[in-house]
């Protein structure tokens, strides 16, 4: 892997990079879809790669409980076995064992979990998590790492970043799969002498790059963000850095703004299942009877299949009727707004308007749009 910093922006951290990895070239920032199973919900490969996608992310605990590393090896990778053949980040499954297991005990050899299909009791430790995306065979696989709570105690925080790093030391040793490129995981919730020390350590291993997790998990934005600042401006400059799980659009402008290239959220898929939709005048819930006769498409600045197709009116009826298609309608919009965003301000970048751009688009979606209540 190879990441070449193209640009930064004058009155920001902000920066344009191109990420070069076995199967493409991603530009930066990126927003990548979240194909937790293999997939993104109500989406094809080819719907992906027509918005314009250049890289996804599944999740190594979900695809190493089902359909299982045997199947994923028969069809000759996760790239064949899911038909996308640009690039693949894997998340290592650290967040889901603690949000999903019932039952799980952590040491610091690994984790022990009770799975949460089918109650089999699963180990993961350091070693076998870079093992499994290695067999996968994906561009960019995480280090196995323990995830706290907002909630918990700054010394429970503090005993999890000592465990990740010791996790990240060993993934690191078990790296062997060069075209597979290892990032380390920053912890330490919103704590920032744990930040920093979890940053400087990691940053020692002179890993390809660095992703900031633990945020998103109980904190607000207006908590986290000045953490995540400072901890992005203690990462090597010459390293993506990708910031897990966030987040609303005006979320992922304001991080680039602090250095961040890389993010990933399920918002855009979750939020169309559940009527709401983001557009370049803020967020449209389609349940609300003022879009029953309204014509427009959903965003008239957007040119995606949906907006040069169907009007709000026709996707509320879907919604209100619950028509599959609906689903499938607003997850194209609302990822395709998500990547056209980078795209946007990848160029703002490039073009020295960054912070005038990302003023004007805050300003937008802080007024939303007019006919919803």
């Amino acid at each position: 892997m190879r990441f070449i910093v193209e640009h930064g922006d004058q009155s920001s951290a902000a920066r344009a990079g191109r990420l070069v990895l076995q199967h493409g070239e991603v530009l930066t920032p990126i927003f990548m879809p979240v194909g937790t199973q293999g997939t993104v919900k109500a989406l094809t490969a080819r719907d992906l790669q027509e918005i314009g996608a250049q890289i996804i992310l599944c999740n190594t605990y979900h695809l190493f409980l089902r359909p299982g590393c045997d199947c994923i090896a028969a069809a000759g990778g996760l790239h064949r076995f899911c038909g996308w053949q640009y690039p693949i980040l894997t998340d290592s499954g650290g967040y889901q064992i603690f949000s999903l297991a019932a039952l799980r005990k952590v040491s610091d050899e690994g984790a022990v979990f009770q799975s949460h299909i089918d109650g089999s009791i699963v180990t993961f430790t350091p070693e076998q998590i870079v093992g499994v995306q290695e067999a996968f065979g994906v561009d960019i696989m995480m280090q196995l790492d323990e995830c706290p709570p907002a909630q918990a105690t700054k010394s429970a925080i503090a005993e999890a970043v000592n465990r990740s790093l010791l996790w990240a030391r060993r993934s690191y040793g078990a790296w062997s799969r060069k075209e597979s490129a290892l990032f380390g995981i920053v912890q330490g919730g919103v704590h920032l002498d744990l930040r920093r020390h979890s940053a400087q350590v990691l940053a020692e291993l002179s890993l390809p790059g660095y992703a900031l997790g633990g945020f998103s998990v109980g904190e607000t934005m207006v908590e986290a963000f000045p953490v995540i600042e400072q901890t992005a401006s203690l990462l090597p400059y010459d390293k993506p850095r990708y910031l897990m799980g966030i987040g609303f659009p005006e979320d992922i402008v304001t991080a680039v703004g602090m250095g961040i290239d890389m993010f990933d959220c399920v918002l855009p898929t979750r939020c169309a299942r559940n009527g709401m939709c983001f557009t370049s005048q803020g967020r449209l819930k389609l349940r609300n009877a003022c879009y029953k006769l309204d014509q427009r498409p959903l965003d008239p600045a957007c040119s995606c299949y949906t907006c040069r197709t169907h009007s709000r009116a026709y996707l509320r009826h879907l919604f209100m009727a619950d028509e599959i298609t609906a689903l499938t309608l607003m997850t194209l919009h609302n990822v395709s707004f998500y990547i056209s965003l980078c795209g946007r301000i990848r160029e703002a970048i490039l073009e020295n308007r960054f912070s005038r751009f990302a003023a004007d688009f805050l300003d937008a979606q802080a007024k939303g749009d007019p006919a919803d209540p």
